[in-house]
């Protein structure tokens, strides 16, 4: 038989991998490029390849090649193959078209030129024309641009090879197939399998890892459970050879059953997601051999796990980048690294991450790494081999008190504690700040929030080394918990950067965890978790509670009302109506839940949805005897009608806002720039009253610049 071309495309940083998979095939005359391998063989060894192949996207046959100067080049080029040997006049076909030029600038343009091609010459030549099926073709077509050359190829795959077929569903981020057999591959897998007998997976997801593993070393072929494959029509199709080829994977695959002695366990938190892991090991006919439990990575054991003393530990960590994510994810790599030193040693440890900042966190030596790429993202597999340690230093390392840093951070808040403790008692606070950056090295906020805790790191300069920050930020997140006696699941930590536009409105998580705090008679939601703010700005409490005591029996407006909290306090104040404006959905059903949790619903409580500056501009009387106005300071929101700069545009909202204010009346303006200064000249017709000194309770006196408090009101 005559050895024909092919061409496998993979993954970018496999190539090599690929190149030994191939040899281990019987492939021999293979040539790598980026993001693909070349070789040279019969049509048997290409059917090979699609069964066998872990690390392979596509199996492309070439046909033919042609320069294209013009689009005319690109048809006359397709009709160089006779396509009646490959495709009856009425079977399918599909075209994948990849690559540009000056001449083929869009690559649906391209397919169309190719299909019409290959339409025209089977129409010309039968009569007939095949019809189009982009799901299951009789012939996929690949042809590829380059530099003004087409590369004109048959599919052989047909789908790509990273989908086996067993998994149907995944997790929020699943790894493709091919990545984590490369990912084992590259950690020695199988190899290490004999000296390790348990595979430990703590944070699993859709279990892809583990069934690729446990595929690997039962040596069943990953294209065994494929349905179809791009050759199964095609004209030209060995059906004998192929038979062959799966008659032997069934045979190696049962012998691999019978003799599989290894175990795989696998771990997540997510009770849903092991669903899908499960319901995939079945389908892989692994399920048997694959043990996923539910369990936080800090609750695992090494002691709970059959033969731990020598297993394999391999994890895709997840490495996000959405807001406050970054720092709670160095806990995680932390504790993974923590774990690993007092539970683990003897174990190989493999971590694989797409934020190789993330792994510096873990206090582990690499003994190797390697750069792969998850889509397009360039990623790390650290291999570190633990070492074994006594047990009497790892009940040590797992005893230790808190660090010097630690230690001085907690008596800080100690002291914090002490000082607040009557004022906190005196007016039943509930929710307040006990720590604002009061020793530098340390810059964060702690707020309480009844038994939980809110923690927001201000962003350190890049200057500062990211461990050591991360260090004290541990110091920080472990005193809390010593300090109050409460558990480290109550503590939530976000990073506190300035957020302009839509992303002040954005949910950082799904957790939905509301509950309620206390404050001056007023019942309010809260939500540590999902956004960035939590629902009650803390140094307002003292504005609130001064509106509060002005309601009375006020018709009240409460513009860019967030939650409405103020809107709440003036309800309970006696307010005769409440009207709260802003732009935000989110933020608007989340007032309206606070007001129907103090008894306020219906025609006298109104909640409107709207730009507050273009919502002032469409009123026409003064129909408000109390406004409270607390913009931001800046928002270039898509919602909003241009861009509010409040130091710019204060003057202009004030008067807007006085519009609506009847005689008599007062407007309580407020923000929190802190080098705002108000244009007393420019509003020279009203009476301005500074009222910031007296806006601010024991918790944020350390900081008297947090906000500015303004009362306004028309003269005589």
């Amino acid at each position: 038989m005559s050895t024909k071309k092919f061409f496998l495309t993979c993954p970018k940083g496999i190539e090599a991998l690929l190149a030994e998979e191939l040899a281990s095939l019987g492939i021999s005359d293979v040539r790598q490029t980026v993001a693909g391998v070349w070789f040279e063989g019969e049509l048997v060894d290409a059917y090979r390849v699609c069964l066998w192949s872990r690390l392979a996207n596509r199996v492309l046959y070439p046909l033919a090649e042609c320069d294209v100067a013009s689009a005319q080049h690109l048809y006359d080029g397709v009709q160089q193959v006779n396509w009646l040997d490959h495709l009856r006049a009425s079977g399918s076909l599909t075209i994948d078209f990849t690559g540009r030029s000056e001449v083929i600038n869009n690559t649906q343009f391209g397919a169309q030129k190719v299909k019409d091609a290959i339409v025209d010459q089977i129409r010309t030549l039968t009569g007939n024309r095949p019809s189009v099926d982009r799901k299951q073709p009789d012939l996929r077509v690949n042809v590829h641009l380059s530099r003004d050359r087409a590369v004109i190829a048959l599919d052989l795959s047909g789908d790509s090879l990273h989908r086996r077929g067993y998994r149907l569903q995944a997790g929020m981020a699943p790894m493709k197939e091919n990545l984590a057999s490369a990912v084992l591959m590259r950690s020695g897998w199988p190899g290490i399998a004999t000296q390790h007998p348990l595979m430990l997976d703590p944070m699993c997801g859709s279990g892809t890892l583990l069934i690729e593993a446990a595929m690997m070393v039962a040596d069943i072929a990953p294209g065994l459970l494929r349905r179809q494959f791009g050759f199964d029509r095609w004209l030209l199709h060995r059906k004998p050879e192929w038979q062959a080829l799966l008659d032997e994977a069934e045979q190696r695959r049962e012998a691999g059953l019978a003799t599989l002695q290894h175990r795989f366990v696998g771990r997540d938190m997510d009770g849903r997601v092991l669903i899908s892991a499960r319901d995939n090991a079945k389908r892989a006919g692994l399920d048997a051999y694959i043990q996923f439990e539910k369990g936080r990575l800090e609750d695992l054991k090494a002691e709970s796990l059959p033969a731990h003393e020598a297993g394999f530990l391999i994890s895709n960590p997840p490495y996000g980048e959405r807001l406050g994510e970054n720092n709670q994810l160095k806990f995680l790599y932390r504790h993974l690294g923590d774990l690993l030193k007092q539970q683990f040693g003897g174990w190989l440890a493999s971590i694989f991450t797409g934020n190789p900042d993330l792994c510096k966190v873990m206090g582990l030596r690499a003994e190797k790494q390697y750069k792969l790429y998850n889509g397009s993202i360039e990623s790390r597999l650290y291999l570190y081999p633990i070492a074994k340690r006594e047990a009497s230093e790892a009940s040590e390392q797992q005893a230790r008190p808190l660090s010097e840093g630690a230690q001085m951070f907690a008596n800080r808040l100690r002291k914090n504690i002490k000082g607040m403790a009557k004022w906190v008692k005196r007016d039943g606070i509930q929710a307040y700040r006990l720590y604002d950056a009061d020793i530098p090295e340390y810059a964060v906020a702690v707020d309480l929030y009844g038994d939980q805790v809110h923690v927001q790191e201000y962003a350190a300069p890049k200057s500062v080394d990211p461990v050591r920050a991360f260090t004290r930020l541990n110091d920080v997140m472990s005193a809390i918990p010593d300090v109050l006696g409460i558990a480290p699941e109550q503590v939530v930590l976000k990073q506190r950067q300035r957020q302009q536009g839509k992303a002040q409105y954005e949910k950082q998580s799904e957790t939905a965890r509301f509950f309620e705090v206390n404050e001056h008679g007023c019942r309010l939601l809260v939500n540590l978790h999902d956004y960035l703010d939590t629902g009650l700005f803390l140094d307002h409490r003292p504005v609130r509670k001064h509106l509060q005591g002005m309601a009375d029996g006020k018709d009240v407006l409460n513009l860019f009302c967030y939650t409405a909290s103020a809107s709440v306090h003036m309800a309970v104040g006696g307010a005769k109506t409440t009207t709260s404006v802003d732009m935000s959905a989110t933020y608007l059903n989340w007032a309206e839940r606070n007001l129907e949790l103090n008894g306020f619903k219906g025609k006298h409580h109104a909640l409107v949805k709207a730009d507050c500056i273009k919502w002032l501009h469409s009123q026409f009387k003064p129909a408000y005897d109390l406004i409270f106005m607390d913009p931001p300071t800046f928002s270039n929101s898509k919602r909003m009608q241009g861009v509010l700069d409040v130091q710019r545009d204060h003057v202009e909202l004030v008067r807007s806002a006085m519009a609506l204010l009847r005689p008599g009346g007062t407007l309580v303006f407020s923000n929190n720039y802190r080098r705002f200064k108000l244009d007393y000249e420019a509003l020279g017709e009203y009476d301005c009253n500074d009222i910031s000194h007296k806006s601010l309770d024991p918790d944020f006196k350390r900081n008297q610049r947090i906000h500015s408090c303004f009362e306004i009101r028309h003269k005589g």
